[in-house]
């Protein structure tokens, strides 16, 4: 996995003619589709559960 720094600040998602948009810091933006949204949504809860019971270290090479 990349070397990533996570985000601490939420994004904002709004609706406009039957597209979810997500924006977020440092510009990221991004457009789906209502069923997409519902997904991602799921994804990301289920990932953020995991993750919150997860070592915040990187497992040693």
């Amino acid at each position: 996995m990349a070397s990533l720094t996570p985000l601490s600040e939420p994004g904002v998602a709004s609706a406009e003619y039957g597209v979810v948009l997500l924006d977020g810091p440092d510009a990221i933006a991004v457009a789906m589709t209502p069923a997409c949204a519902e997904e991602t949504g799921r994804r990301l809860i289920a990932a953020a559960a995991i993750a919150a019971t997860q070592d915040p270290a990187p497992p040693s090479e």
